[in-house]
């Protein structure tokens, strides 16, 4: 049976019995299934500790394997060092990024397929983070017409302090424990969770909490951490008390409480600082508040962010009320700086690879930020980087390589890739005569 046909067979039950506990899923982790899920990797991806990349893994692919697949078998099998790598989180703060050896992360694929097989079925509606699927526009739309055409006035925006790092070790096992009975299956968990972190400077930390961020199989671990910590906890009892219209929006460790009662509202944060810190995870306290969201509010500049995006309420060309969505200010200026760091670093390279590098990077950035009603801050990111491109590629050499016209005339040669909405537009009349 190929692995592809055991996930299916486990999502199907996964989805007929919610109280199953499954037994012996270590069998999953065998040679012809590791080869299989090899074929998911990033082949791009940086290497971790041990400096064994991606290519020369696979130069001995079935032998490496075969020897992981025995020490999986013997308990032998130990996680190595997690390399950390400090990036850009804002302007001025950096998060750490955790890089595990090659081996290590196709175990973590298969571990995370195998999760997902099974969560699927268990993971709520509101719940949209690192699913197969689905994406953050996803959550952004869900979001967007919940406030335009829901009965929803107020909104709690709300933030967790260091989320990934604080992930308790006992709890998380303890919820996987409610769909896995397996031992040897969560003991191999156990060990990513535990495994040292090497840092830039060559010092090995030894984590008590969290699972590091950049791990394959980090973002399905948090996705049911906060399933069981939070989205359960709002959909089947806190709902229960609200007086009315209650939403939760989740990405991952970001998410919005929506609600038609200021009441709810209030109640939602009031309780959400001590349902989290059950699990062990706090409330940014300067980050979490009650906002009065409604088309009938006089005050203009009431606005909230969530997923990179800044919501306000705004006038139409036609003159009706609707939910505006931009670029956040501080996203946009981030964008803006990580751009001029890697045109700085790049610019010595050929004029081909740098256009079709860029024409790359404004389709990605186009494809996310390009909502409806956002034209504006397209247009602000591309004309802030079009300056910025033009000072750097002048100083390639000692003389000037283009002036403004001839620049603009080598982008329209080179088939830039210009502003534009990506959004699709699809209305759907529900049974009660609106739109969703």
């Amino acid at each position: 049976m190929t692995m592809s046909t055991s996930l299916q067979g486990i999502a199907g039950r996964a989805l007929r019995e919610p109280e199953h506990g499954f037994q012996d899923l270590s069998r999953l982790l065998s040679a012809e299934n590791l080869e299989w899920c090899w074929l998911f990797l990033n082949k791009k991806a940086s290497p971790g500790v041990d400096e064994v990349d991606y290519y020369r893994y696979q130069e001995n692919l079935r032998d490496n394997i075969a020897s992981l697949v025995e020490r999986l078998k013997s308990g032998t099998y130990k996680a190595r060092l997690v390399r950390r790598k400090w990036i850009p989180k804002g302007l001025d703060k950096l998060r750490p990024l955790g890089i595990p050896v090659i081996e290590d992360k196709l175990l973590q694929m298969a571990v995370k397929k195998i999760l997902e097989a099974i969560y699927e079925a268990d993971f709520l509606e509101c719940s949209y983070g690192y699913r197969p699927n689905l994406g953050p526009l996803d959550a952004v739309k869900d979001l967007t017409r919940t406030l335009q055409f829901g009965k929803v006035s107020f909104v709690v925006e709300a933030d967790i302090k260091g989320f990934f790092d604080n992930i308790n070790h006992q709890w998380m096992i303890k919820m996987l424990e409610e769909r896995i009975d397996d031992r040897r299956f969560l003991r191999l968990i156990g060990k990513w969770l535990k495994a040292g972190i090497m840092e830039e400077d060559g010092s090995v930390l030894q984590p008590v909490t969290g699972t590091p961020q950049g791990g394959i199989v980090s973002p399905v671990l948090a996705n049911i951490y906060l399933h069981y910590a939070l989205d359960l906890w709002f959909e089947k009892h806190f709902k229960k008390d609200c007086k009315g219209e209650a939403r939760l929006i989740r990405f991952c460790d970001d998410f919005v409480g929506l609600f038609q009662v200021q009441a709810d509202a209030e109640a939602f944060y009031a309780g959400i600082k001590g349902r989290l810190e059950k699990f062990h995870l706090e409330v940014a306290a300067d980050k979490t508040k009650v906002l009065y969201f409604s088309r009938y509010s006089k005050v203009e500049d009431v606005a909230f962010e969530f997923l990179s995006f800044e919501y306000r309420w705004g006038v139409s060309r036609n003159g009706m009320r609707i939910v505006k969505r931009r670029t956040s200010r501080k996203k946009l200026r981030l964008s803006v700086a990580n751009f001029t760091q890697w045109i700085k670093e790049n610019r010595h390279r050929g004029l081909k690879w740098l256009m079709k590098t860029l024409n790359s990077k404004y389709r990605g950035y186009w494809n996310y930020y390009g909502v409806i009603g956002n034209y504006a801050s397209l247009i602000d990111f591309f004309e802030q980087t079009k300056k910025i491109l033009f000072k750097w590629i002048n100083r390639r050499s000692q003389r000037l390589s283009y002036n403004w016209d001839s620049f603009l005339q080598m982008l329209d040669g080179v088939g830039i890739v210009y502003p534009r909405i990506t959004e699709k537009v699809v209305m759907s009349c529900n049974s009660k005569g609106g739109f969703r």
